[in-house]
């Protein structure tokens, strides 16, 4: 298995000390490599109406939009999880949306264990803008 990108998992581990996780205490921190090479990083913040906390994926992009940039080309998301921790449905969409298929993703444990897979690979039959053409 190749080593993950290190600055990518500097960056994560980093932003992850930062997550606000009071409810669950289980922090996650994620970074993207931007098109432009630059890395941009979130974390997740939580909130006590638990479906109003967003994911440390979602963090990342949005802070590479607001950065203006709309494409990463790999992502690495870290937790203290006895195994990496894949992400939810709904940030494999939102990947999917920023990247292309190939684009790898290296999911890592604070403990060091990794699991490298791509965007296509977390969200097969991904929904695109291609579903909504009707030309």
């Amino acid at each position: 298995m190749s080593t993950p990108d290190p600055a990518l998992l500097h960056a994560a581990t980093a932003v992850r000390e930062n997550a606000y996780a009071p409810y669950s205490r289980f922090r996650v921190g994620a970074a993207l490599r931007g098109a432009s090479g630059v890395v941009y990083s979130g974390c997740n913040v939580e909130n006590v109406a638990y479906p109003e906390g967003t994911c440390a994926e979602a963090g990342a992009i949005a802070a590479m939009v607001a950065a203006g940039e709309t494409r990463f080309t790999e992502a690495l998301v870290i937790a203290d999880s006895p195994d990496p921790v894949p992400p939810c449905g709904g940030c494999r969409q939102k990947l999917a949306e920023f990247a292309a298929g190939d684009a790898p993703v290296t999911l890592c444990t604070t403990q060091g264990a990794q699991m490298r897979t791509s965007v296509a690979e977390l969200l097969p039959g991904r929904f695109s803008a291609a579903h909504m053409d009707r030309t």
